[in-house]
């Protein structure tokens, strides 16, 4: 199997679990490919580098759900199949963790796991003149908010088209239903659990009581513009770990991506079983019995 591999060098254990996977390849007949920013932390001989010509079996992420953000983007729209292994706190899309990582392999090997289909999001900035840049895959959300110092920002929404209205808020966040357990659910945004096809949309404390969270359906398009004179200094952020400007006049685009993202799962725990796990949902535990 070819066997894609990105981590997180943030994580101190990221260079013995290399080295263990290094040390399992010839059992499980896996042929490695890394990224640059973690080779030097694998055995010699190190596993050649990952490109867009690479046809991966898997791709395995190390590192909390960051590193699998990172690892979809890595793939961008393949069909390859994402093993996410937890070496921090939350890891609420990962499945596996350090502890778990040898029967997680063996699993893949046997091909006794399931695959989550998680719908992914293409953003798109386009200019006065029409011209447009299409940005990298996201899986969680995209957000429009201003650079500097905190300050409020009026944007202009359009479903399909259509106005909705005009937002006076610190931002928005176009999300999936992946993305709504983030950063949207942190500003007041529905969790929508992965298997709804939608589209949340949800102003960053926005400076009305009239704004709520939108849920649009996955085959709408949002755009989001920001208004004079309130244009300078607006950033896009993907995923939280990267981004770009938005210049006055451009606007932007969020559609479906035309292929979803496909997470590996192990065992009988499902969606809600993990809410309650990592995000305590519904813990009473620190309240006393009458």
């Amino acid at each position: 199997m070819n066997v894609g591999v990105v981590g997180n060098p943030s994580y101190r254990d990221l260079k013995s679990i290399l080295a263990h996977l290094a040390q399992l390849a010839p059992r499980l007949a896996f042929t490695y490919f890394t990224e640059e920013r973690i080779q030097p932390l694998w055995p010699d001989p190190r596993p050649a580098l990952l490109d867009g010509s690479r046809s991966l079996d898997c791709l395995v992420t190390l590192g909390g759900d960051g590193t699998l953000l990172r690892g979809a983007r890595v793939l961008n729209g393949a069909d390859t199949p994402i093993l996410g292994v937890n070496l921090g706190r939350v890891g609420f899309l990962t499945t596996a963790t350090a502890q778990t990582l040898d029967w997680a392999l063996d699993a893949l090997v046997r091909r006794a796991y399931a695959t989550e289909s998680r719908l992914a999001l293409e953003p798109c900035i386009v200019d006065k003149q029409g011209k447009s840049r299409t940005e990298a895959l996201v899986l969680n959300d995209v957000v429009v908010h201003k650079g500097g110092v905190a300050r409020v920002v009026r944007l202009r929404v359009a479903v399909d088209g259509e106005e909705v209205g005009q937002y006076s808020a610190d931002g928005i966040i176009v999300s999936t239903p992946t993305g709504s357990t983030a950063y949207s659910l942190s500003a007041g945004g529905p969790i929508v659990v992965p298997g709804v096809d939608a589209i949340v949309v949800t102003a960053i404390c926005p400076h009305t009581l009239a704004v709520r969270p939108l849920v649009v359906p996955s085959a709408a398009q949002v755009s989001v513009e920001p208004i004079p004179p309130w244009t300078e200094e607006v950033l896009l952020s993907f995923d939280g770990q990267v981004g770009t400007t938005m210049q006055q006049g451009e606007r932007l685009l969020v559609k479906r991506a035309d292929r979803p993202v496909h997470l590996v799962r192990l065992g009988p725990e499902g969606f809600f079983a993990r809410m309650r796990k990592k995000l305590q949902w519904g813990d009473l535990s620190d309240r006393e019995r009458g």
